[in-house]
């Protein structure tokens, strides 16, 4: 079973991340999204937020799991026998950050990076700029998966 983790804080999820993930489920057998766990970072939503946002908007999609994890995502992937780590690109700035990251893994583990070119449609979204969206009450729908409503 070809098992990939797709890491991230996922603060909100949003649809370049739900894109990648159902583009993900057609490579491999399962896709485990997986909320990295950093006490140092300040979250506009919280972990159970989160992971019901991730959770409902894969309800229908049982090759689709998704976890918490604190630590290296190398240690997780060996832990839970993934071979592969899932990442979405933007952009050329995202490639070599990840291509860094990516590296760095291959050194600390024999896992694969797998990057998926986000579709042109969503790739001017991140978390960021919708928490800014969502901060200064404007519309961020059409950025989020369904399940991110707020209302």
């Amino acid at each position: 079973m070809k098992k990939a983790i797709f890491p991230g804080s996922f603060d909100p999820i949003t649809l370049g991340h739900y894109d990648i993930i159902k583009r993900g489920i057609q490579l491999f057998d399962e896709v485990i999204v997986a909320i990295g766990i950093n006490a140092d970072k300040k979250y506009m939503f919280s972990l159970e937020q989160r992971q019901k946002f991730i959770e409902d908007a894969f309800k229908d999609e049982p090759r689709v799991k998704v976890v918490t994890y604190k630590g290296l995502t190398v240690d997780f992937c060996k832990e839970n026998n993934v071979d592969f780590i899932l990442r979405g690109l933007r952009n050329p700035a995202d490639f070599e950050f990840e291509k860094a990251i990516a590296h760095t893994n291959r050194d600390l583990a024999p896992i694969e990076t797998v990057f998926l070119l986000t579709a042109a449609s969503t790739s001017y979204i991140s978390s960021s700029i919708v928490r800014d969206v969502i901060r200064n009450n404007g519309d961020y729908t059409k950025l989020v998966p369904r399940s991110v409503r707020l209302d």
